[in-house]
């Protein structure tokens, strides 16, 4: 089993920024592909940005040049540091991860562990 603690949630104007962090543990060994998403009130949940165990990464269309995902893998920590927010930014935001590697659709029903959830509040 693997456990996701996300934090780094708040509330922030437009244009300001905020960092979300997901500390993993457990089995971490299992954890070769992990992702941020998020969910915002009446919305179905949707994939903002994935990493592999090699770093390599994809970002959703919607945060592309905003916001990075990144990875301490001597620290188990999952990281998305999010510039240029936006109110349509604002939702409950949920780490994620899987054991097999990332298929990069940044698809929910892909990842078998999740934490549960930080929330991010983005006022105009």
């Amino acid at each position: 089993q693997v456990q996701l603690v996300e934090s780094g949630g708040g509330s922030v104007q437009a244009g300001g920024s905020l960092r979300l962090s997901c500390a993993a543990s457990g089995y971490t060994y299992s954890t070769n592909c992990m992702a941020w998403f998020r969910q915002a009130p009446g919305k179905e949940r949707e994939g903002v940005a994935a990493i592999d165990s090699d770093g390599i990464t994809t970002h959703a269309d919607s945060v592309k040049g905003r916001f990075t995902i990144s990875k301490d893998n001597a620290k188990n920590i999952l990281y998305l540091q999010m510039n240029s927010l936006k109110p349509e930014d604002t939702a409950m935001y949920y780490c994620a991860a899987d054991s097999k590697y990332c298929k990069w659709r940044l698809l929910q029903h892909e990842y078998n562990y999740w934490g549960q959830g930080t929330q991010v509040t983005v006022s105009s």
